[in-house]
């Protein structure tokens, strides 16, 4: 791409490299060793969720450096900076686990705080875990400048004599060893070979699911959020990136052009077909709060319902993210449900293009059986379906991708349990009976505080050999990995004293994800006497971060966002 000159006057760097006033500032720029030209190019920011908590993070200071070439290359000075990222599978399973969902909220602010200190004029955001992906989106449409978008990559599957596997299988495996059905000489061999690479966890978890929102949103490069994250052609999607975001600098192209109601619903809309996390259905409404669009958990049950399953990826099928990326990659996904009707081809996308121009020479691929065309799809509705009832009138919600059509409903007595711990206690402890509704509550945003994952549990049931013989219902939230019938996001959550928080040991529970009910057998009248008994629970933290995301924290429904977004705002970073 050829170097642009730019007039700085609009520019939000103008206020640190421009005039005589700004001679101070400019001497800590030379002291970096900046030259003139650098100091009054455009200043991009290229943020990094690096770090070595985990293999989803560790190659993204690797692919930070290639989006700087690519952003000097044209004509830009590229200023590198990281933030937190907290990786939910080392998190998992403890107290540790409270932190992140806190952790997005935190990404979106201290990429938003460093942009604003320093006044850059773009922002190139890398991120590999998680929590990582949808804060530096929302970051993006908060602070409003040009930006792009890319993924770290996936992990490479494992290999455990002959059969691929993933960091699910290692899960389930523990709940296998609790009982017997695998040796502590297999777990062990099973742990070395599980996760071989650099990268995020290599099915259609949530890190996986939200690098597919980040292409159908608009905010990534075509086929870049699906090459593995060893692949070298990372490094080309990189360099390419850092050259697209000064285009968009000179074109003006902004991340609420391209992030729309539309845009948010060909999100939802790749998260059910590609039978994705559950947990999409926080961080889309998260995200578009920040750029002032109605967009609940309702509105995001709506798409997955009208929307086919046709991905065959695990945790419900049986293929990983590399098997995607070498069948056609997202686009191949998009490509179909496009063609079918189920996307709106008119969106804008950091190529400058629309969603239906990117697609243009996007050619199925007739020799791979990963993705189903969208008029022949696994099953007709989403691998992702909302639920709303007496149990949950603010809205919950279930991961059906792979569950065959008599599993959808599910009717059996409450075993409740005030915290994760316990519940996994019983669970290890085989102190269950089938066919009962396992409860956690009191883990929603508020509650938690932090609204944790609970896939240790579910996974040790599954391990079990019961993952279709119970049911489980939290106001938690669950991994991407997480299968059967296992539902979350109940709200109002336990804290406040939502309906979950009235319910007891043996209450009937019905879940429907036919008719997206769930609803508690007990009569109006005993849930009253129950209320009025109620008191609400103190949670453990008294200071310090988790404290203060209990105090911000709103309800599932509406993304458990921390701030009001657009509709509080009086002016827009990018017009600074």
């Amino acid at each position: 791409m050829d170097a642009r000159v730019f007039d700085k006057k609009n520019l939000p760097s103008r206020h640190v490299t421009e005039g005589p006033a700004r001679a101070p500032h400019r001497s800590y720029l030379y002291a970096m060793g900046l030259t003139k030209e650098q100091i009054h190019q455009p200043l991009v920011g290229v943020a990094s969720c690096w770090n070595e908590a985990a293999p989803c993070n560790i190659s993204l200071m690797r692919q930070a450096a290639v989006v700087k070439k690519g952003v000097a290359a044209a004509g830009g000075t590229p200023r590198e900076f990281v933030t937190i990222t907290v990786t939910d599978g080392i998190a998992m399973g403890h107290k540790g686990m409270k932190a992140s969902l806190a952790s997005r909220d935190l990404i979106a602010d201290s990429v938003e705080l460093t942009m604003r200190g320093h006044c850059y004029d773009a922002l190139v955001g890398l991120a590999g875990c998680d929590k990582s992906l949808p804060g530096m989106m929302m970051a993006m449409v908060r602070l409003n400048v040009p930006s792009i978008f890319i993924y770290g990559g996936s992990i490479l599957p494992g290999n455990f004599r002959g059969q691929q596997v993933t960091v699910q299988d290692l899960f389930e495996a523990v709940g296998k060893h609790s009982v017997g059905d695998m040796s502590s000489e297999d777990l062990d061999e099973l742990e070395h070979v599980a996760c071989p690479s650099a990268g995020a966890c290599g099915a259609q978890f949530t890190a996986n699911t939200m690098a597919t929102v980040s292409e159908a949103i608009g905010l990534a490069l075509p086929y870049s959020a699906g090459a593995p994250a060893p692949y070298e052609i990372r490094d080309q999607f990189c360099m390419t990136a850092g050259e697209m975001v000064v285009e968009l600098i000179a074109r003006n192209i902004r991340p609420r052009d391209i992030v729309t109601l539309k845009a948010l619903e060909n999100a939802a809309t790749v998260v059910a077909a590609s039978g994705g996390s559950t947990n999409a259905a926080l961080h889309l409404p998260a995200i578009a709060n920040e750029c002032g669009i109605k967009f609940d958990l309702f509105d995001v049950a709506a798409i997955f319902k009208r929307t086919p399953y046709i991905a065959d990826l695990k945790p419900g099928g049986k293929y990983v993210a590399k098997d995607m990326f070498e069948a056609g990659g997202i686009p191949i996904l998009m490509k179909t449900l496009l063609d079918n009707g189920f996307l709106h081809g008119d969106c804008m996308t950091v190529t400058g293009r629309t969603i239906a121009e990117n697609m243009e020479k996007v050619k199925w691929n007739p020799h791979q059986d990963v993705v189903r065309p969208a008029n022949n799809p696994i099953t007709v509705t989403g691998g992702v379906v909302g639920l709303r009832g007496t149990l949950a009138p603010e809205g919950a919600i279930v991961k059906v991708a792979g569950m065959p059509q008599e599993a959808l409903t599910f009717t059996g007595p409450a075993l409740v349990f005030d915290c994760e711990e316990d519940c996994y206690a019983a669970v290890s402890a085989k102190k269950y009976k089938e066919g009962c509704v396992f409860v956690i509550r009191y883990e929603g945003p508020k509650g938690g505080p932090g609204m944790r994952e609970m896939l240790s549990t579910t996974a040790a049931l599954y391990g079990q050999g019961m993952g279709a013989k119970v049911a489980l219902v939290t106001d938690g939230r669950f991994s991407g990995a997480t299968r059967g019938f296992c539902v979350g996001h109940v709200g109002p959550e336990a804290a406040v004293g939502g309906p979950i928080a009235l319910v007891e040991d043996g209450d009937i529970i019905e879940l429907d994800a036919i008719k997206g009910t769930i609803d508690l057998k007990v009569s109006e009248e005993v849930l009253a006497k129950r209320k009025a008994a109620w008191k609400p629970r103190a949670h453990e933290f008294g200071s310090g971060a988790i404290w203060r995301y209990a105090q911000t924290v709103g309800p599932a429904v509406n993304g458990a966002v921390t701030h009001p977004g657009q509709a509080g705002e009086t002016h827009i970073y990018a017009d600074t």
